[in-house]
């Protein structure tokens, strides 16, 4: 009987599997742009932006409103029943397991997520659509989510503030997705008959037809820095076109330096941002923004009349 072999090699390899399984395997996580490795709770505390490249991860509706409501208080509002799978759609995968996985994974209903609350004291609707549910597609479900909070906001009375990340129209659900581009114009509309701000912050990526549709209608179009906005690829554009694209075509700073959008802002400035323009926009001044005015120093004849009637200097 060989000691080393039946008994201090299976009881090293069993420590080390407990030690394997004892530790989570998602405490690093690596930076899709400079391949940094970062340790979660530093990328929590950075917004989930890469300390070493600046580069601007995917974050979902949570950290969304963690980071826009005033101490990450707010009310989310309930999804809308719309029919599951209304036209009983499958190509490799029936759509029905797709909307189950997505709904597995994401622990959302939907590719949307709207929750009211106060921005620096603000009552503001918030939006967010992420990219992690099926591709932060446009359908049924999200087009009813995005008119029914813009309806309440209209009626409270908030400004509306969508954060966007979407591939376009659901293929799934074909003629009944893209008939939620003009039903949310239309809300749009109504915010703008409201006279409230409509703000749109476009993320990585956000193309499609939601771009073309009511993620371009903002009042105020704000971007994350080297996000993905367009409507085709790049190579669908190219071989359309015949021409070589300029560099950094489609990305954030390209559509800013050429007028299509109005603001470049990073993540750790984006509330301030939005805080200002919500303030601004609706003709209130913002808790932060009031400054103690300087005293005021009096001299020559007034100085002596003041010191006359009161008693003391100026």
């Amino acid at each position: 009987m060989n000691w080393l072999t039946n008994f201090v090699r299976p009881r090293i390899k069993s420590l080390i599997g407990a030690v394997k399984n004892a530790t989570p395997d998602n405490l690093w996580r690596k930076c899709p742009a400079c391949g940094e490795m970062i340790f979660h709770r530093d990328l929590m505390n950075a917004q989930y932006v890469c300390p070493q490249c600046g580069h601007h991860m995917r974050i979902g509706p949570p950290e969304r409103f963690a980071e826009i409501f005033d101490g990450g208080v707010f009310e989310e509002l309930i999804p809308p029943e719309v029919a599951s799978d209304p036209l009983r759609f499958r190509d490799e995968k029936r759509y029905a397991d797709r909307v189950r996985d997505a709904r597995s994974k994401t622990g959302r209903i939907e590719a949307i997520a709207c929750a009211r609350g106060t921005l620096d004291g603000m009552p503001v609707m918030v939006a967010v659509q992420p990219f992690d549910f099926l591709g932060g597609s446009l359908g049924m479900g999200v087009g009813e989510a995005l008119v029914n909070a813009m309806q309440s906001a209209v009626e409270e009375t908030r400004p509306f503030i969508l954060f966007v990340a979407s591939g376009g129209a659901r293929m799934q659900e074909g003629v009944l997705s893209l008939m939620q581009m003009p039903r949310v114009t239309i809300a749009v509309d109504m915010l703008r008959d409201a006279r409230l701000p409509y703000i749109v912050v476009l993320t990585d990526p956000t193309t499609g037809g939601v771009s073309a549709s009511y993620a371009m209608l903002g009042d105020v179009h704000v971007a994350e820095p080297n996000a993905l906005i367009g409507f085709a690829g790049q190579r669908v554009t190219a071989n359309t076109v015949r021409e070589q694209l300029p560099e950094g075509y489609q990305r954030a700073e390209y559509l800013l330096k050429h007028g299509l959008i109005d603001m470049v802002v990073h993540r750790h400035k984006l509330r301030e941002t939005l805080s200002r323009l919500v303030h601004l926009m609706m003709k209130r001044t913002r808790p932060h923004a009031v400054l103690p005015m300087p005293p005021r120093v009096i001299t020559g004849t007034v100085a002596r009349a003041v010191t006359a009637i009161t008693g003391n200097g100026a």
